[in-house]
């Protein structure tokens, strides 16, 4: 998660919005579905697609290590 962090502070966003906007940016055959309990959380969400992420938030993303004990 810092490693979202960091590129998230670069962007004035949150790690989440960096996120969905990966996802996003897997093209138009990818469809996030966040979900969320608070209206707060779903507008900050949205925030996601106004995000451009850069060639160079993707490598760091991109070199980031994989989940550990998740439940992926």
């Amino acid at each position: 998660m810092a490693g979202l962090r960091r590129v998230a502070e670069r962007h004035g966003a949150t790690a989440a919005q960096v996120a969905l906007a990966w996802v996003l940016a897997q093209g138009p055959h990818v469809v996030p579905v966040p979900g969320t309990k608070k209206e707060r959380w779903a507008v900050q969400n949205a925030g996601a697609a106004g995000l451009r992420l850069t060639h160079e938030d993707f490598a760091e993303i991109s070199a980031l290590p994989p989940v550990r004990d998740s439940w992926a």
